[in-house]
């Protein structure tokens, strides 16, 4: 097996490179990054070997070749893309969820696509370490088939403007990794390439940071891949880490191909969400955030969800340069809602 792969299982990298402390380890090079997830994707490493790489890399943190050495391996080894016709936004949210927070981002992709501007979301199931609540429970509450094999999710894109991708079905490798990652007890650098899959072969992604570093980290990650595939990437800083923006003062990074990442700052306040974080904490977070999504695209719910609702959908409609700005963006949310498109393109998905 070393053969097949090179001269560099995980427990020579452990010894050599990366193992040896926070302050005193190495980085690899992007073959050795490209090797060791390879043999963790052939699902064969020793569990103590692979538990200790992995807490190694979490201890020094993987740099930008090494994270697109793993994402193209991901690609390579186990992702099966279904392209729709539509060009959508990849919403690529941490899939370990979210365990206080309202998940707003089904609302809020569903109202930007009943206004023109494509959303994919993708997610596995209670994925470790947090294993919260993700987009696929969420859209389970509401009804929607979530389940889907690519193909399918590809064609709920075409028809509807909106799609949901599941990770066992395309990306079913680094499921088979869940039992591993959740003996590991905290998060691996798994969880961060995993949201970088691109299903949908999309040319936007949105994601989130807690610091911007993260952000120019991810960039980089995309700008180093041959199969991340992305032109153009947003991030702003997430609740709970989620591609749910907090409200308050929040930095936004923009990048483009071929441009330098820019980052800006906006004032929620100044977009509605005049409000504290803690003001959209429920108790339930899969059935809340259903129940929240429903009364909002129903137009019943006029209170600081629904405010945060229409300045998520804003983001996505500017991700994807089909608005110039978030008073735009929410301007055509706010039409979406008031003619009952939302709430029909959300009734279309349930009979999908």
């Amino acid at each position: 097996m070393a053969d097949e792969y090179g001269e560099w299982p995980l427990k020579r990298l452990n010894t050599e490179v990366v193992a040896s402390g926070p302050k005193s380890a190495g980085d690899m090079d992007r073959g050795q990054a490209r090797e060791a997830f390879q043999r963790i994707l052939d699902l064969h490493p020793d569990p103590t070997t692979l538990g200790a790489f992995w807490l190694a890399n979490r201890w020094k943190k993987n740099n930008p070749e090494e994270l697109a050495g793993f994402v193209d391996v991901m690609h390579e080894e186990s992702v099966v893309p279904a392209e729709p016709d539509a060009d959508p936004v990849d919403c690529g949210a941490n899939y370990d969820g979210k365990a206080r927070s309202a998940l707003l981002g089904v609302a809020a992709g569903l109202v930007a696509a009943a206004a023109g501007t494509p959303v994919v979301v993708h997610s596995g199931d209670r994925v470790p370490s947090q294993k919260d609540v993700s987009y696929k429970h969420v859209l389970d509450e509401l009804g929607v088939r979530t389940e889907l094999e690519p193909e399918d999710s590809a064609a709920m894109v075409d028809e509807h403007g909106f799609g949901f991708y599941y990770q066992p079905n395309f990306n079913p490798v680094v499921d088979a990794l869940w039992d591993r990652r959740d003996n590991m007890g905290v998060r691996t650098f798994v969880n961060t390439v995993e949201t970088l899959a691109n299903p949908a072969n999309a040319d936007v992604h949105l994601g989130s940071f807690y610091h911007l570093a993260f952000a120019e980290k991810m960039v980089e990650t995309v700008r180093e891949s041959e199969h991340a595939g992305f032109e153009r990437v947003l991030m702003f800083q997430g609740m709970e880490g989620y591609d749910d923006v907090r409200p308050g003062s929040t930095t936004v990074a923009e990048w483009d191909e071929g441009a330098a990442l820019e980052d800006f700052t906006i004032e929620t306040p100044e977009y509605g969400m005049d409000f504290e974080s803690e003001d959209l904490h429920v108790d339930d977070v899969a059935a809340d955030s259903a129940e929240i999504t429903l009364d909002v695209l129903s137009g019943e719910r006029r209170d600081q969800f629904r405010d945060a609702v229409l300045v998520n959908a804003a983001l996505r409609m500017y991700a994807r340069g089909d608005v110039a700005t978030l008073d735009d963006g929410i301007d055509e949310a706010e039409r979406v809602i008031s003619d009952g498109s939302a709430e029909h393109l959300l009734a279309d998905l349930c009979a999908f």
